[in-house]
């Protein structure tokens, strides 16, 4: 039987075992042996990351041909609008190439916990949030999608993988299942 860790990534975690001496790693969070992460999270990124025991199980997560949906909340700067979300939906031009369409949503603030350090706020712009779920994962896809179509991302956290969810899962905490 196969083992994953859901865990979640807190802000400025690699999302590896090994780093620079100034570097927080998953060797500060992850106590058990022989779990390999299957995929990555941006240091500045938040949320669900799934490691696992199982090398081909860790091959499937993290192959895009299985085509696993991950869905991100993003708080961007600015309200977003119906334009900005439908240049999402059909997939948008960014340096390497245009991006697959993404299901795209505004959605209320999802009241996550606080972030250290807390995101930068100006007085005279709003922020918003929105729901994105993505098939494929370049680097840094979901910044540089929302950028594109004029909304800065301010705070990224990664919500779910396929079947598997953050749930009630605080920054640091990870939780054992077998599939």
């Amino acid at each position: 039987m196969s083992r994953i860790l859901l865990f979640n990534k807190p802000f400025g975690v690699l999302s590896q075992f090994t780093g620079s001496a100034s570097e927080q790693t998953l060797a500060a969070f992850i106590m058990q042996p022989g779990f390999y992460a299957a995929g990555r999270l941006d240091k500045d990124s938040e949320g669900l990351l799934l490691l696992t025991d199982d090398g081909k199980l860790q091959h499937r997560i993290a192959d895009p041909q299985h085509k696993l949906g991950k869905t991100y909340l993003a708080q961007i700067e600015g309200e977003v609008d119906e334009f900005a979300l439908n240049q999402l939906r059909r997939g948008v031009k960014l340096n390497d190439g245009p991006t697959k369409p993404a299901q795209a949503r505004a959605v209320p603030d999802p009241g996550f916990w606080e972030r250290d350090p807390p995101i930068r706020k100006r007085l005279s712009i709003p922020t918003s949030w929105i729901e994105l779920v993505l098939v494929e994962g370049r680097n840094r896809q979901v910044r540089r999608m929302t950028a594109a179509v004029g909304f800065p991302t301010l705070r990224l956290v990664r919500t779910r993988i396929g079947d598997w969810s953050l749930e009630d899962l605080q920054p640091g905490e990870s939780r054992l299942i077998n599939v």
